[in-house]
């Protein structure tokens, strides 16, 4: 910074005062000079040959008023320096408390998502408020009828990720937002070996994503969030713990081999069948099947929530849930399906993360 604090017609101020011979002694001025005699230090001096000494007159300013004018100068530079470090480290640690921490990105892609609030962290409430928007209802029209399921925004341009037994066999594909807007998608990917796909919202755009976790570092007993559209009741929340991991769970590829019926499917009252230790469960799962590790949960599933998200406390995806055992009354005569009982499977969501560039390049399809 530079300062002129003399006034017109005073010294030049780029020299220091104290090197000015009249504060030192004579053998030190011109080492405060440059390096001559103290006759040549300040060439003003010349004029005054013939004072005691040889000295020059002091200046026509006192330098230690001078001095004293510097420090407030100088305290309000760092005054300023300092609030604006001060500053700066409170504006990162606000941000870092509204943004829940830094951002998860998940592989292959997908872009950071919605995160719980630090107010609001480890309850179903803040887990809810933070990733509904990114869960929806798919509704997929075939020659079989119409199903409904549920699929989890992971672009803000409208990449959906969803089960392949939800769009399987699709002619039609109607998407349903948490704000009630409706979407037409297409397919861009399928892997019915592993129960995936992904579809596309067509001109869709600055849409609430989720953000994916790692499925590796969950445990049994951890508290977890499922949410989807059972029965076609959008945005359904339910809650629970993870039972147990590693399940295998064999479900059929397509609804070609479950009886015409895929999850949810309106007027079959079939549930999505699936196989575990060598049994069938809800239907016959037919001849072509995949098995897959799966977490198995005893947060609510019914159908419908095939393909909705199973969220950890910090609002991350770790599953997105495939398959559910519901007890069938039709040995009483009447038909019709039971509800959920506590036995819900999801494939990890890292099985998403490494397919999710080979969903993308519908090489799985």
């Amino acid at each position: 910074m530079t300062e002129n604090l003399r006034p017109s017609g005073a010294h030049p101020t780029d020299q220091d005062p104290t090197a000015y011979p009249y504060a030192s002694s004579p053998g030190t001025a011109g080492a405060a000079g440059t390096g001559s005699s103290p006759g040549t230090a300040y060439s003003p001096g010349a004029a005054y040959d013939g004072a005691p000494g040889g000295y020059p007159p002091p200046p026509p300013y006192a330098p230690a008023n001078r001095r004293r004018a510097k420090r407030p100068v100088a305290l309000l530079a760092a005054v300023a320096l300092a609030a604006g470090v001060v500053g700066g480290g409170v504006a990162t640690l606000v941000g870092q408390l509204n943004d829940g921490g830094p951002g998860v990105t998940g592989s292959g892609g997908a872009v950071n998502g919605t995160t719980v609030s630090q107010s609001s962290k480890g309850t179903v409430s803040g887990v809810a408020e933070a990733v509904s928007p990114a869960i929806v209802e798919i509704g997929a029209a075939s020659s079989a009828g119409n199903s409904t399921g549920s699929g989890v925004v992971i672009t803000e341009d409208g990449e959906i990720v969803t089960n392949n037994h939800v769009i399987s066999g699709a002619q039609q594909i109607q998407v349903t937002l948490s704000t009630g807007r409706t979407y037409t998608a297409d397919v861009v990917g399928t892997d019915p070996d592993k129960d995936l796909a992904l579809i596309k919202l067509r001109g869709a755009s600055g849409l609430k994503t989720a953000a994916l976790g790692d499925s590796s570092q969950v445990k049994v007993g951890d508290e977890v969030v499922a949410i989807g559209s059972p029965e076609g009741l959008t945005g359904t929340v339910t809650s629970g713990i993870i039972s147990a991991l590693d399940r295998d769970v064999t479900v059929a590829k397509d609804d070609s081999g479950s009886s015409g019926q895929g999850q949810g499917r309106q007027g079959g009252g079939q549930q999505w069948p699936f196989e575990f230790g060598g049994q069938q469960f809800n239907g016959d799962t037919g001849e072509e099947t995949t098995t897959y590790k799966a977490l198995q949960t005893d947060a609510s599933l019914n159908p419908g929530n095939s393909g909705g998200a199973l969220i950890n406390m910090d609002g991350e995806i770790i599953g997105i849930n495939s398959a559910m055992y519901a007890p069938s009354s039709a040995a009483a005569g009447s038909g019709s399906a039971a509800g959920s009982v506590g036995l819900g499977f999801a494939i990890p969501v890292n099985t998403l993360k490494a397919d999710l560039d080979t969903l993308r390049a519908g090489d799985g399809s």
